[in-house]
């Protein structure tokens, strides 16, 4: 059976890669697990370590650095970690320009000093086995153990979302798909698209709403069906009302000419933050004060249904069945 494209599904992690994770170690406080996309270490009394890693690759070379920083430092900045170390691999094929080097580490140092992390190491190189610029990032950072953010839901808790829905696919659209966009997006509206790409980062707005929040996650792949791993991880439901739903008017033409719903489709940057009532409305007043839009999606419950409220109607929510942003590129 061949894997399809994309993040391995958990079925096949919980199967192939869970039981092959070498020896235990008292130290791991939360290992590989499904919906959780960093690890938990003891680091000392007072502090955990909290660690990342993700892959840039299929990126507009433009972006490569941006991501190459932001993927794996967005993933501990939602376990409620600042990212302070970072290791990077950066793999090149064959006639890959020194400018193109340059402009990458530029990319990468901008982005360390702007949220005060350090490149500590690493491995760079050229190979003919490499079609394109590949990067692999570790991310590294301490977090306070009563500050540590799961991405855990309790009944009653409030699913806050920023306002980044499908932007990393329509993004990604603009790019590898202009001719097509052309068709009904103006020359203006294709550019904006993509400078939109810096946006595609949850950093920031988990560095604002970690004081507001039971726990974080970062929409990447498969977007809001995310909200399955963390009803699973939690035992809760949730209820999702799509009359809330707030898309970018771009966005939503973008998919809407793909024929794509906006509830399973890549949203990389988009922060769902699970948190209590009581804290909702100044969460989005806090993010929105630091120019980030966030809207109530709905709230997890105590029974078990997962809930799609749509035009007065419930029904089943989506679960991620296939990965367009996948598709998209390799089309490409």
């Amino acid at each position: 059976m061949k894997l399809p494209l994309g993040k391995l599904r958990n079925d096949v992690l919980r199967e192939v890669v869970f039981p092959n994770i070498g020896i235990e170690d008292v130290r791991v406080i939360y290992g590989p697990k499904e919906g959780f996309d960093s690890a938990v270490l003891e680091y000392d009394h007072e502090h955990y370590l909290i660690v990342a890693t993700d892959p840039a690759l299929g990126v507009p070379e433009e972006t490569f650095g941006f991501f190459t920083y932001h993927f794996a430092a967005s993933d501990v900045a939602v376990f409620g970690a600042r990212p302070r170390w970072l290791i990077v691999d950066l793999l090149f094929p064959p006639g890959t320009e020194r400018s193109f080097l340059e402009n990458v580490m530029r990319s990468l140092n901008t982005e360390c000093r702007k949220y005060g992390s350090s490149l500590i190491g690493g491995h760079t190189g050229v190979y003919p086995t490499i079609a394109e610029p590949t990067s692999t990032t570790t991310a590294m950072g301490l977090v306070r153990k009563d500050e540590l953010k799961l991405p855990l839901a309790e009944p009653g808790d409030k699913i806050i979302v920023t306002a980044k829905i499908g932007l990393e696919f329509a993004v990604s659209a603009a790019y590898f798909r202009e001719e097509e966009l052309r068709k009904f997006l103006a020359f203006k509206e294709i550019e904006r698209l993509k400078r939109l790409f810096t946006f595609e980062t949850a950093l920031p707005d988990a560095l604002i709403a970690r004081s507001f929040v039971r726990g974080m996650h970062d929409a990447t792949e498969g977007g809001l069906t995310a909200l399955h791993e963390i009803a699973e991880n939690s035992g809760v439901g949730f209820r999702v009302y799509a009359d809330r739903l707030y898309l970018d008017p771009l966005v939503r033409k973008v998919l809407e000419f793909y024929g794509l719903e906006p509830w399973s489709v890549s949203s990389t940057g988009t922060l769902i933050a699970i948190t209590p009532p009581e804290k909702a409305d100044a969460l989005i007043k806090e993010l929105h004060k630091n120019g980030i839009m966030a809207f109530e999606l709905g709230e997890f419950t105590e029974e078990k249904e997962r809930v799609l409220v749509k035009g007065g109607k419930e029904k089943t929510f989506p679960t991620f069945e296939r990965d367009p942003y996948t598709e998209l590129y390799g089309e490409g």
